[in-house]
C-alpha cells in the first residue's frame, strides 16, 4: 500500500492532522457537546415508532403487546428529547456567554420535553388530517398505510411538524437537524420554522423548498420542485450582514394548489385562498382568491428525424 511505501509516514499525517484540541467545530464532551446527527436520526426512527407502532421497524408489534410497547417507547423518547435538548441548551448558553446554573439548565430542558411530549397527541391528530389529504389527493395511493410507510411528502411533513414543535418551543439546532436529515431521505427541504396548516400533502415531493417564514394554510396541495422562498436579502448597513427575523417567504391561503415547478417568493407575496398555480410559474406579487394563474403555452416544433 501507499502508505507503507517508504515514502510517508501515515502515522505522522495522523498525529498532524488538524488535533480536536485546535478544532472549534469538533464536537467533544468536553467542549460543544452537541448530539450528534445519528442521535438526532434514532430519536425520530422512535418518534415514528412512537406515532405509528411497528411501520417502521423490523416488523409489527404484537396487537396484545401495543399498548405497552407505545407506553414504554413514550418514556424512552421523553428522556432521550430531554438529554439532547439538556445538551444544545447548554450549547447555546455558551455560545451566548450566559450564565446558568446546571440545575436552571436541567430543569429548562425538562419542561420543554414535558411540553413535547404533551403536544403529541394534538400532532398525531394532525398527522391523521395529512393522511387523509395525501389518499384523498392521490389516485394512485391504494390505502392510508401506503401513504404512511411509503409516501416521502407525509414523511417530511411528519418530521416537520415535530421539528416545528421544537422550533415553536425555541429549541436551538435540534429542529434544523431533524428537517435536514428528511431532507436528505426525501429531497423535500422544510424550514422548521415554516407554519403549515391542517390536510397537507405534497405529490411526489422531489426538490420542494419552504423557507422559514412561509405561512401556509388548511387544506394545501403541493406537487414537486414548487419553492416557496425569499426575494434578496436585506443587509444591515452598519454591519454588512444579512438581517435575521424578517418575514422573507410567502403566504398561501387555504384550498391552494400550486403545481410542479412553480416559484413563489417574497414575504409580502399572498396566494389568496382556493387558487390554483400553474406548473413552472414565477410570482413575486400576491393575487387574489379563486385565481388561476399559468403561463402562455408555448408551441413544439415537432419535426421529423431524419434518415441515418
Amino acid at each position: 500500500m501507499w502508505y507503507n511505501s517508504g515514502r510517508m509516514d501515515i502515522q505522522e499525517l495522523a498525529r498532524n492532522f488538524l488535533p480536536c484540541r485546535e478544532c472549534a467545530l469538533a464536537n467533544t464532551a468536553e467542549t460543544v457537546n452537541l448530539p450528534g446527527s445519528a442521535q438526532v436520526a434514532a430519536i425520530l426512527r422512535n418518534l415514528f415508532s412512537l406515532l405509528f407502532p411497528g411501520c417502521h421497524g423490523m416488523g409489527p408489534v404484537p396487537q396484545a403487546q401495543c399498548r405497552k410497547h407505545v407506553e414504554q417507547l413514550f418514556v424512552q423518547v421523553a428522556g432521550e428529547i430531554e438529554e439532547a435538548i439538556l445538551q444544545v441548551l447548554r450549547y447555546q448558553n455558551k455560545e451566548k456567554g450566559e450564565d446558568m446554573s446546571a440545575e436552571d439548565n436541567a430543569a429548562r430542558a425538562r419542561a420543554l420535553a414535558e411540553i413535547f411530549m404533551a403536544e403529541l397527541p394534538a400532532l398525531h391528530k394532525m398527522l391523521q388530517e395529512d393522511i387523509d389529504a395525501a389518499y384523498e389527493g392521490d389516485p394512485a395511493a391504494i390505502s392510508k398505510m401506503e401513504v404512511v410507510m411509503a409516501y416521502p411528502g407525509f414523511r417530511a411533513i411528519t418530521v416537520h411538524r415535530l421539528a416545528h414543535t421544537l422550533y415553536s418551543l425555541q429549541v436551538p439546532i435540534l429542529p434544523r437537524v431533524m428537517s435536514e436529515i428528511a431532507h436528505s431521505e426525501t429531497g423535500i427541504d422544510i424550514h422548521p420554522g415554516a407554519t403549515i396548516g391542517e390536510h397537507f400533502f405534497i405529490d411526489h415531493g422531489t426538490g420542494v423548498v419552504i423557507g422559514e417564514t412561509t405561512v401556509i394554510g388548511k387544506n394545501v396541495k403541493l406537487y414537486q420542485g414548487v419553492t416557496l422562498g425569499a426575494l434578496s436579502f436585506p443587509k444591515d448597513e452598519s454591519t454588512g450582514m444579512l438581517m435575521k427575523g424578517h418575514k422573507r417567504h410567502p403566504n398561501v391561503e387555504d384550498n391552494v394548489v400550486i403545481y410542479a415547478g412553480a416559484t413563489i417568493l417574497g414575504g409580502e407575496t399572498t396566494i389568496g385562498h382556493d387558487s390554483e398555480i400553474g406548473g413552472n410559474v414565477w410570482l413575486m406579487e400576491s393575487i387574489p382568491p379563486f385565481s388561476r394563474v399559468y403561463n402562455q403555452t408555448p408551441y413544439p416544433r415537432i419535426k421529423a428525424k431524419k434518415e441515418t
